[in-house]
């Protein structure tokens, strides 16, 4: 069955059997009980918890209940966890759509942080977010890729990694006819790397990063980077953090194989940034074909890149790959709705793990979301 209809269906059974009966049983839903339970309803978050029952020991708290209250988190725009214990608290429907019947039954704030930091270790929102991208779009074409890459901010102290020592060499210039090996470049590492080697080597710690704005200044802040590919419709489908001092294009390999093993696309759309033959050549071994803006500080026809721009301006000529690019406005849209609406703005965890966790059951909630946008 198409995804249009399956989610439509879907839809319909959201819409005229389980909200109505949750309704007579809980009261009134708000407008954030409703996306709350769409997404919880969606993604199924009891299948990727792990279960104690019958092994010896003191059982832990219901993860599955603590797992959909971090999606809640990111839903009713909550800032800690203490504001969401206290929301949970006071909030019967809520309380019982988490699944706990009684305030007495929900856990203390140091419990939710040690499951916190166990769906972190597990990356238990980004497992559960591939599924349902692979789930939705099985046996689907997707037009257009829109990568890109956003700040994030978080309260830890950037740490100052440690470089090996370089091997030494003869001082002076070399011999006439010597040669001396160069280090190649991450980008050309990747190459002959596996996904696994790839992702291994970008840098996951806590950094300073800086960037031009959209007004051509200089901006800077202490955190991470946030890299997503995002498919048409404005439906994130890859996540990757790394260190804010990396460059957007030292994430692109990866990225792209990471996409490329859950949906079929048919265009990448990059800026500037990312403007390399390394990522051209590889874009198009995927079968992609990519469309990058050209960086006036890598080639040396500047003036005459202005030029053609300008008289193609006046003559009213756009051609197809301008018309395409206007699509990678969709990665921009995501960045902007996970800092407005999805607590990427509010990070109060500390380490790589556990931000991207943070993070991603954001972007879990926000591309449920999305996906029922395509038929409501």
């Amino acid at each position: 069955m198409p995804l249009a209809d399956t989610l439509s269906e879907y839809w319909r059974t959201l819409q005229c059997d389980l909200f109505p009966w949750l309704e007579d049983d809980l009261g009134p839903l708000g407008e954030h009980h409703r996306r709350f339970v769409t997404v919880i309803e969606t993604v199924r978050l009891e299948a990727f918890v792990s279960h104690w029952s019958g092994l010896p020991g003191r059982p832990p708290k219901d993860r599955a209940a603590l797992a959909r209250a971090f999606v809640a988190k990111a839903v009713f725009r909550v800032a800690t966890t203490e504001m969401l214990i206290d929301r949970i608290h006071s909030d019967k429907a809520l309380r019982r759509l988490c699944g706990w019947s009684r305030p007495t039954e929900v856990p203390s704030a140091s419990t939710f942080s040690r499951a916190f930091a166990a769906f972190a270790d597990s990356d238990l929102p980004g497992r559960v977010h591939a599924a349902l991208i692979e789930r939705a779009f099985e046996n689907r074409l997707v037009g257009h890729i829109s990568r890109d890459s956003t700040a994030i901010e978080v309260r830890e102290k950037p740490v100052k990694p440690t470089v090996p020592a370089a091997p030494k060499r003869k001082r002076g210039r070399p011999r006439k006819g010597e040669e001396r090996p160069k280090e190649p470049r991450r980008l050309e590492r990747q190459g002959h790397m596996t996904q696994d080697e790839m992702l291994a080597d970008l840098p996951r710690h806590c950094a300073v990063g800086t960037k031009r704005n959209a007004k051509g200044h200089q901006t800077s802040w202490i955190g991470y980077k946030l890299h997503l590919d995002v498919a048409d419709g404005d439906i994130p489908v890859t996540g990757l953090l790394t260190s804010a001092s990396l460059h957007d294009s030292q994430a692109a390999i990866p990225l792209a194989s990471l996409t490329a093993g859950r949906v079929t696309n048919l265009y990448d759309l990059m800026d500037s940034a990312y403007d390399a033959p390394e990522i051209r050549s590889y874009s198009g071994a995927l079968g992609h074909v990519p469309i990058i803006d050209v960086n006036p500080r890598t080639t040396e026809r500047k003036q005459e890149i202005a030029v053609e721009a300008k008289a193609r301006r006046r003559a009213g000529h756009r051609p197809a790959e301008d018309i395409r690019t206007n699509e990678r406005s969709a990665g921009e849209r995501v960045n902007g709705r996970l800092k407005d609406d999805f607590g990427a703005t509010t990070v109060r965890v500390r380490g790589h793990d556990k931000v991207r966790c943070h993070l991603m059951f954001g972007v879990l909630a926000l591309t449920v979301e999305q996906l029922f946008r395509l038929v409501t």
